[in-house]
């Protein structure tokens, strides 16, 4: 059977899925933590690479920053939208202003902005403030 890895939001650890349709329980193999939940990992400088090169569904990724009034508006669209979809997708937030290194090594001159990667190489990217509809509509693209 086809699996897919999905990184725990808790601990991140790498955990194997069979590849299904709908999931009606998963938990991490490491913490014991639901991966349907929906939570959104916070990544770093640190451990970004590891995050976006080591799962096999697509992930969404959130670039930004606390003092960012669209980025606080944009927040719960973008939790509500992991919600929808764990673990077909892997949604991340990454704050800019503390993890200056990522975020320059992808180019972030505007925040919010989202960029989508699969198989660790990005596959398109959106900037703004996005619905819930919106972003979910983006990710589903790439399932």
């Amino acid at each position: 059977m086809e699996s897919v890895n999905f990184i725990c939001p808790n601990c991140k650890k790498i955990n194997r899925l069979p590849k299904k349709d709908s999931y009606k329980k998963a938990n991490c193999g490491g913490c014991g933590a639901s991966l349907l939940d929906g939570r959104v990992i916070e990544a770093t400088d640190a451990d970004f690479e590891y995050i976006i090169q080591n799962s096999t569904v697509p992930v969404i990724v959130d670039f930004w920053a606390p003092w960012c009034g669209p980025c606080r508006m944009m927040a719960p669209n973008f939790e509500a939208a992991s919600r929808d979809l764990a673990p077909k997708v892997q949604f991340v937030k990454l704050n800019t202003e503390s993890n200056p290194q990522t975020a320059a090594a992808y180019g972030i001159h505007s925040i919010p902005t989202m960029i989508i990667f699969k198989n660790g190489a990005e596959i398109d990217r959106a900037s703004g403030a996005l619905p819930k509809e919106q972003i979910v509509s983006l990710a589903s693209r790439y399932i």
